[in-house]
């Protein structure tokens, strides 16, 4: 054999580093972009972060514009431009609480604005423990008890384990933690450190007055009968035990006035709050989006070290050379990740105008492909830019994806997202009888009437999917 060289003609599709890297960042969350830009501002000198924006320049300027969005829409399905005869003055704006709110007051820093921690269950615990005059024995039984029960405020392990927790330091018998514990059940929240839910709602009825309606009974359903009660109801439980229907509903009222969650009460977790990457706002009666401030990271050359280039010596000068260039790529990348975010928001927020005017019942179906057609682009990157990025609009703060749904045809020739089906049957769920709910064959044919056949099996889908329980469950708890 011999060797030849030979030519062909083809085509390959290839990813340089500036497309890897530019499809790694539009796949990125905003806290994810963060530690990325925290990453690449510690490893290359030659990027610099540009000085952030005065507080009162992050809040939307006079003509209703977010920042981000500079100058007048072009005509066009976006609106007219802000500027001509025939210019309306911009609406009041709408901004929900979620994500944003005032910028602090006169003399007020960021650091006076945050709220102390809240305190947790534990410590409310600790703290009345300790206002006991306990003994070190009875206060190290205690303490150990505290620390295992969980948020929900019950004991979430056996008192051998308790005992064994403790045995280094005391030897104690299960007597000894049964008395402390039944002490600490009694604290604020009442009913904490329960074993089950039983004892919770029985601790609970211990410290009522002797004389509150219906407590009798409800001790003895709390007691032995708390789980036939829900299986079956009160009525079906009050012919089993032969008593007045009017005592049991008595009693079963006052077991509701209970709260069989008691560790809910202390140490309610602070909210988290999501940061929009986008803002869809009404101005001169259309639909406009922009980048919400601070979703853009505002990067720049540091001319310093750019200016070293070519006067450093040759090993240096090849570092600053490779350092700038990935400087620019990753400036670049960035601006390519916020024009996909801004096109993809914005044929959004057109094809779903009936949603942000109307509700939940007017949301249609949209698929990637349609956004990814409209945009130009392809759908994989319409399914990465749609990933963990959210946008705010007068209805509250929403994932691209929450805009994405499967439909139905209706009889009428148009369609129905999933969304607006499962909004329908919450509204009719809401507005039926307590008493009489609507089963799931009775909803499906409400639903035919109005123009959208769906089946039973469907109605019941979108049931479990919003957590609404089935009718029969529906009615006993009504």
């Amino acid at each position: 054999m011999k060797p030849t060289l030979q030519t062909r003609l083809g085509q390959q599709l290839s990813l340089t580093p500036q497309l890897r890297q530019a499809i790694r960042l539009l796949q990125l969350s905003a806290l994810e972009l963060e530690a990325e830009i925290n990453a690449a501002l510690e490893s290359n000198p030659l990027l610099e972060r540009e000085d952030e924006l005065p507080i009162a320049e992050a809040v939307p300027p006079a003509d209703g514009r977010p920042v981000g969005e500079s100058g007048p829409e072009p005509a066009g399905e976006q609106g007219e431009p802000a500027e001509g005869p025939d210019y309306e003055p911009p609406e009041p704006m709408d901004w929900p609480e979620a994500g944003g709110g005032a910028p602090f007051g006169d003399g007020e820093t960021p650091e006076d604005s945050l709220a102390s921690a809240p305190e947790d269950l534990r410590d409310h615990l600790l703290w009345q423990l300790s206002l006991s005059h306990l003994g070190p024995r009875d206060l190290a039984i205690g303490q150990a008890l505290i620390e295992a029960i969980n948020e929900d405020g019950y004991l979430d392990c056996p008192l051998s384990d308790i005992q064994a927790a403790i045995s280094p330091e005391f030897a104690v018998e299960p007597e000894e933690i049964e008395t402390v514990l039944h002490m600490i059940q009694r604290f604020d929240p009442v009913g904490a450190g329960a074993r089950s839910l039983s004892e919770c709602l029985c601790v609970q009825l211990s410290l009522l007055s002797p004389d509150t309606p219906g407590l009798g009974l409800a001790r003895r359903l709390c007691r032995d009968h708390l789980d036939s009660l829900a299986r079956i109801g009160p009525d079906r439980l009050a012919a089993q035990l032969n008593e007045d229907p009017a005592a049991m509903a008595e009693a079963v009222a006052l077991l509701r006035s209970l709260d069989p969650r008691p560790g809910a009460q202390v140490g309610v977790s602070t909210p988290e709050y999501i940061a929009p990457d986008a803002i869809a706002f009404r101005q001169g009666g259309t639909w406009k989006v922009a980048l919400a401030p601070g979703s853009q990271p505002r990067l720049a050359i540091n001319r310093h070290y750019e200016r070293l280039i070519g006067r450093a010596s040759r090993e240096d000068d090849s570092y600053l050379r490779s350092q700038l260039q990935e400087a620019r790529w990753l400036i670049r990348s960035l601006e390519t990740r916020a024009d996909t975010l801004l096109k993809v928001a914005r044929a959004i927020v057109r094809q779903q105008r009936g949603f942000l005017e109307h509700g939940s019942e007017a949301m249609r179906p949209l698929t990637l492909r349609e956004v990814a057609e409209e945009v130009g682009l392809h759908e994989s990157t319409v399914s990465r830019a749609t990933t963990r990025k959210y946008l705010r609009t007068p209805r509250g703060t929403f994932e691209f994806k929450h805009f994405f749904s499967s439909g139905i045809a209706t009889e009428h020739g148009g369609a129905a997202s999933a969304t607006a089906i499962q909004a329908m049957l919450r509204k009719l769920i809401e507005a039926e009888d307590p008493r009489q709910p609507l089963s799931d064959q009775r909803l499906a044919e409400i639903l035919k009437a109005e123009g959208i056949p769906v089946a039973r099996r469907t109605v019941a889908k979108y049931r479990e999917a919003m957590n609404v329980p089935s009718s029969n469950e529906r009615q006993r708890l009504g």
